[in-house]
């Protein structure tokens, strides 16, 4: 387990200002003890909720050019036949993850191959289950191609709280499936749409690793 580099620079200072915190704490309360103690207590709290939002497992990927693996760690929410509108033009089976606070914010690839699009959209801060978050929140489109020329596009939504989402792809950019491609803070919804011929291998409420977790196989 590492400590994501989204997340260094903001610990650092938070702890700077936790341990200044707690020494105002000390000089301007000396005979208060359960102050004292109390703050301290609050603060590890506090610093340890902050911590686990950014910790990076290490683990190997079993890559498989058939198979389809979770973009992020969350619990399946939507499976279902759609339409994309954006890119693909045509219909899809969605799979949406929603990442709670508590889940791994790192978001790696489904599958490997060229990023064939990208594009950031500014929006709303719906909550991450609401319908219209796929289309209205501030999100990123990703396209990638597989060497069999089939293209899966999957986006990361912002949620109520999960207001910074970063993305690190660039179009013609060669990914290898499990490979991270972004990472959301604090929680939100990643959606993958996939050919209408994949088999899905996940149902509701089942609960996802990214990177790990088989969610479909390709015909």
């Amino acid at each position: 387990m590492t400590i994501h580099r989204e997340g260094r620079l903001l610990l650092f200072v938070l702890l700077i200002l936790l341990f200044g915190l707690n020494w105002a704490i000390l000089y301007f309360f000396p005979q208060s003890v359960l102050v004292q103690n109390s703050v301290i207590f609050v603060s590890v709290i506090f610093y340890l909720v902050i911590l686990q939002f950014f910790r990076n497992p290490i683990f190997d990927i079993t890559q498989g050019d058939k198979t389809v693996l979770a973009p992020a760690d969350g619990k399946v929410v939507v499976i279902e036949e759609t339409e994309e509108t954006e890119y693909l033009k045509g219909r899809r089976k969605q799979i949406s993850i929603f990442m709670s606070p508590v889940n791994v914010h790192v978001n790696r690839m489904p599958v490997g191959g060229t990023i064939s699009f990208y594009k950031y959209h500014p929006g709303k801060y719906l909550v991450a289950w609401h319908p219209k978050s796929s289309t209205e929140n501030e999100r990123t489109t990703v396209v990638v191609k597989t060497k069999d020329g089939v293209e899966v596009l999957f986006r990361q939504i912002a949620g109520a709280l999960a207001r910074r989402i970063k993305c690190y792809v660039t179009a013609g950019q060669h990914l290898e499936q499990g490979q991270e491609f972004g990472f959301i803070k604090f929680g939100s919804r990643v959606d993958i749409y996939l050919p209408l011929d994949a088999k899905v291998k996940v149902k509701i409420g089942d609960i996802t690793k990214g990177g790990r977790t088989i969610i479909a196989e390709m015909p």
